[in-house]
């Protein structure tokens, strides 16, 4: 029977070089210039700290971070931007958590959105992993149609793929 995984991986070097290229970015801009700007990525836990003078110059460098991971060939759905930025002292600070991995209330919408599409597949969750399975590559075919229209928030891929 023919299947796939949907899933919400992020790869670590792409996302680590990313990081570096906003740095350098960062350092040779002109508004840039003898300002305090830390960009650090924590790859234990996914968290990435930003600390700039202000918090116009954090969201620049979020901005910046967006585009270049783009470049890089990562969703901009992978950084939770969801916590505001908070002084402390001098600086501000953003700590960014990465998104990897589908938490299990997404896999669930997930599941339930491929359910209510009417689509004859199964859909079982593994850990952060779904597999979809069907008899014809065809209604796996829709299913990842259908899923690029939903707005779910996080990035996904799909990998896998056997028939």
């Amino acid at each position: 029977m023919p299947s796939f995984d949907l899933v919400s991986k992020v790869d670590l070097q792409t996302l680590d070089n990313a990081v570096n290229v906003t740095s350098k970015e960062i350092t040779n801009r002109f508004d840039f210039k003898g300002s305090h700007v830390v960009i650090d990525l924590n790859k234990k836990d996914l968290v990435l700290k930003l600390e700039a003078d202000s918090e116009m110059k954090i969201q620049q460098i979020v901005d910046v971070l967006i585009s270049r991971s783009m470049k890089q060939g990562l969703a901009a759905e992978i950084y939770d931007l969801s916590k505001e930025a908070f002084p402390s002292g001098k600086v501000t600070k953003k700590d960014v958590p990465v998104r990897n991995g589908i938490k299990q209330e997404d896999a669930k919408k997930i599941v339930k959105l491929i359910k209510d599409s009417g689509l004859k597949v199964q859909a079982a969750i593994m850990d952060d992993i779904i597999r979809i399975t069907g008899k014809k590559i065809d209604d796996l075919q829709e299913v990842i149609q259908l899923s690029k229209s939903w707005s779910l928030g996080i990035a996904l891929q799909y990998v896998n793929m056997k028939s």
